[in-house]
């Protein structure tokens, strides 16, 4: 008895110490890497989320080493045990929509009319999140905008390389479009919309729908600090945000070349923007241009970086990165004039913030009715903390209700 309490104490003592080491690691991680401009607000509960961030990150680093587990699927286990509870006054079902899997998220108090549908897809750079992991997301605005939701859960790379990711969130819009009233839901005031990158799926989604003449139309499209071109990485937001919880500069990057397959040592050829042929940067240049980001952004130490020389090698292994599904901005002007009511959101310390601006640019220029919020003190992943306890931040609350008040007055 003595014994097994001693092994007990042994490997409490082991893990104690391996907690400590990690905790110092990240704090000293956040402090030397981490830039938190002084214009924002509650600093000290951002870097508590962010340490165990990379807590979470370098523990699975660690565990793929030691030949565990992959660290990819130790994060998505961490992302999804903890679990929020369903609102009581909406029943969820989990169903298969053209074979994705899906959860519809229906109030359960009756309507008189067809209600208005929204596909949400959720952010994750097409590795990460899921369904679970959006669920207080989805309810609340299920909840709040009287509408029936359905969250896709499409398929992550790199077990499934692009294009899988926007496609299946393509088939489940189209199927719930066609479907819409078994739902009882109107066809024709049906939303899709995302953050991060599902901001960008949505952005396609909407982009491929626009020829869809057999279909309804989109009602609007709701797009959350999602990534639009991967031409310029040394726009305003990548100089001042890129080191900026929770996304760094580097981060998306490595992330990029993760989800697409392709070796991180591209790294500083993308980051450069080596791959980008010179014909794309006469025909996109006028889209990318910091010259369509309002001054106001370029205050916080902006220097205009121009392209490094085009290296063909490069642009060979890189070609997908400037493709329209993957770079939305350069859909063709045919499609842009086509797309519906759209609300564009941007954060103010959030490394894609241009990506948002320079979208905004190209839809406005084409007549799209735009609906732009700015989220002050916001940076990337807000949203996730609208309902967190203590670590809820105002500003997701204000962007939740914003989101809820676009879509309640469409």
């Amino acid at each position: 008895m003595e014994l097994l309490l001693g092994l007990l104490l042994g490997v409490i003592g082991v893990i104690g110490i391996l907690f400590l080491l990690l905790l110092s690691f990240a704090i000293y991680y956040d402090l030397s890497r981490t830039k938190i401009p002084s214009g924002f607000d509650s600093p000290l509960k951002l870097r508590v989320i962010h340490c165990y961030a990379i807590m979470v990150v370098t523990l699975a680093k660690g565990l793929e080493l030691l030949g565990v587990c992959k660290e990819i699927a130790f994060i998505r286990f961490v992302m999804n045990f903890f679990k929020s509870r369903l609102d009581p006054s909406l029943s969820a079902k989990d169903l298969h929509f053209d074979g994705v899997p899906v959860r519809v998220y229906q109030p359960k108090a009756p309507s008189a009319a067809p209600r208005k549908g929204f596909v949400f897809f959720h952010g994750g750079a097409g590795m990460l999140g899921s369904i679970e992991c959006y669920q207080n997301v989805c309810c609340k605005i299920a909840k709040e905008t009287d509408s029936v939701l359905v969250s896709v859960g499409y398929r992550l790379s790199p077990e499934h390389p692009p294009p899988a990711q926007y496609k299946d969130c393509l088939a489940a819009t189209i199927y719930f479009i066609q479907n819409a009233a078994s739902h009882g839901v109107d066809p024709s005031k049906i939303i899709v919309g995302g953050d991060s990158a599902g901001g960008n799926y949505a952005t396609v989604v909407a982009q491929k729908l626009v020829e869809r003449s057999d279909l309804p139309k989109l009602r609007a499209q709701v797009l959350i600090y999602g990534t639009s071109q991967a031409m310029d990485l040394n726009l305003p937001s990548y100089q001042q945000n890129g080191s900026m919880p929770f996304l760094f500069r580097e981060t998306v990057v490595y992330f990029g070349l993760k989800y697409i397959g392709k070796d991180p040592s591209l790294a500083g050829q993308i980051l450069k923007g080596s791959h980008v042929p010179d014909s794309m940067r006469l025909k996109y240049g006028k889209w990318v241009s910091p010259d369509n980001i309002p001054e106001r952004f370029k205050v916080r130490g902006y220097k205009q970086v121009p392209l490094a020389p085009y290296e063909p090698e490069v642009y060979r292994q890189l070609s997908e990165t400037l493709e329209d599904d993957f770079s939305c901005l350069f859909a063709e002007d045919s499609v842009i004039e086509k797309l519906p009511e759209t609300l564009i959101v941007s954060s103010e310390y959030d490394v894609l913030r241009d990506d948002a601006l320079l979208y905004k640019k190209r839809l406005e220029d084409h007549g799209v009715e735009v609906s732009w919020f700015h989220v002050e003190k916001g940076f990337h992943g807000v949203l996730n903390l609208f309902d967190a306890g203590l670590f809820t931040f105002p500003a997701a609350v204000e962007l939740m209700d914003r989101i809820v008040d676009f879509v309640k007055n469409l």
